[in-house]
């Protein structure tokens, strides 16, 4: 079964003021048709093509040496969208709840300094790519991975992320990706990540 996009899981314009209706349409109808689209074009034919994109993307080393950079970049960028749309609703933000609350506060002594650490992940992270909340053998950690790298191929759980790729930003922010990362805040769906950690 070929990748699909998902349909977003909310109205173009229900993010507002915080993520800009523009920039959804953009996002999710061009660059995660796009990656679809590829991720599909580099499976064809070989017998990953069925597969879940979890997956793929957990067994990269397996797949055909020349398939691998087309699949890690693009099967890569539509798990991490579709992970992506589901982790931000409309009237969400705020600080954690549930399960992942307490988790937060225990590895990282607060949910403030939890927030610096995953803002700092994104605003430093060079070029495209993504800040995370993993939890991988350890427990929970805030990582970063470049371009459309999933946590899953290094064998680590996502359970927040966000795209820092510009065209993420760029309509509404500019070059101002820490406002963006700050305006996030406002839109992050708890309960989907509470669900995630539930499942890791």
């Amino acid at each position: 079964m070929a990748f699909e996009v998902p349909d977003l899981p909310y109205a173009y314009d229900a993010l507002e003021p915080y993520i800009d209706e523009t920039t959804m349409h953009l996002h999710h109808d061009k660059h995660h048709q796009a990656y679809v689209d590829k991720a599909n074009a580099a499976l064809e034919g070989t017998e990953w093509a069925d597969r879940s994109v979890e997956d793929v993307l957990t067994n990269l080393s397996s797949l055909p040496g020349d398939k691998q950079t087309a699949v890690r970049n693009n099967a890569g960028g539509h798990y991490n969208h579709s992970l992506f749309w589901k982790m931000m609703a409309p009237n969400a933000g705020g600080d954690p709840t549930g399960d992942i609350a307490a988790a937060i506060s225990d590895t990282f002594g607060s949910c403030d300094d939890f927030k610096a650490q995953f803002k700092a992940a994104g605003a430093n992270r060079f070029g495209s790519g993504w800040a995370w909340l993993v939890k991988d053998s350890s427990g929970l950690a805030v990582v970063s991975t470049p371009n459309q790298d999933s946590p899953l191929s290094d064998g680590s759980a996502p359970l927040l992320g966000v795209d820092v790729w510009e065209h993420a930003y760029y309509l509404k922010y500019q070059n101002k990706r820490p406002e963006y990362l700050d305006a996030f805040w406002n839109v992050v769906n708890w309960d989907y990540v509470n669900e995630l950690y539930a499942a890791a």
